[in-house]
Parts: C-alpha cells; sequence; structure tokens
C-alpha cells in the first residue's frame, strides 16, 4: 500500500475564518460608526458603561481599529482592480497602434 492509497482524516474540509472577512467596505465603514458611537457612550458615561474606561475605550478602539484594516484592503484591492483594467486597456490600444504603424509602414 502506498501513501497516495491511505486515506487521511484529519485535515478538514473547510477554513475557518474570522468574523470580519466578508464585511467589505459597507461593513467596515458601519464597524468605524460602531466603534465611534461606542467612544462616545463611554465618554458621557451612559448605562452599561464599564467601572474602568480605559477597558471600554480598548473595546471601542479595537473595533474601529479592525474597520479601519478592512476598509483599507478593500480600497487597496480597488485601487489593485482598477490598475491592472487600465493597464490591459493600455496594452489593446498600444497592440492596435503597432498594428497600425506596421500596415502604414508597409502601404
Amino acid at each position: 500500500m502506498t501513501d497516495k492509497d491511505v486515506e487521511r482524516t484529519d485535515e478538514r474540509g473547510y477554513h475557518l475564518e474570522p468574523w470580519w472577512a466578508d464585511l467589505g467596505t459597507w461593513g467596515a465603514v458601519a464597524l468605524i460608526a460602531t466603534g465611534g458611537l461606542a467612544a462616545a457612550w463611554f465618554f458621557f458615561r451612559l448605562p452599561g458603561t464599564p467601572e474602568e474606561l480605559a477597558a471600554g475605550y480598548h473595546q471601542a478602539a479595537r473595533v474601529v481599529a479592525i474597520g479601519l484594516v478592512i476598509a483599507g484592503s478593500a480600497l487597496l484591492g480597488r485601487r489593485r482592480t482598477r490598475a491592472t483594467a487600465a493597464e490591459e486597456t493600455t496594452e489593446e490600444t498600444t497592440e492596435e497602434t503597432t498594428e497600425e504603424t506596421t500596415e502604414a509602414e508597409r502601404a
């Protein structure tokens, strides 16, 4: 029996992703707004504010930070997509111009 014939049962067929993995740009904006709202809530010491204010601000800052990272990643991805599309358009235009120039030189 070879190694290929042995079935591996310890491997999982799925990958667990963090809860924020598929939020996108609008989800990131919502997280930033929620974190800001939580910070304001703690600042005004509304009901539910923890005894230790630093802990509340820390939690709010974590939510805002996750939102900023997601927003940055989404915007960079969008920028890369646009840059790739622009390069493809430029390459097609350059190829067409080169073909036209070559045909004109032959004539």
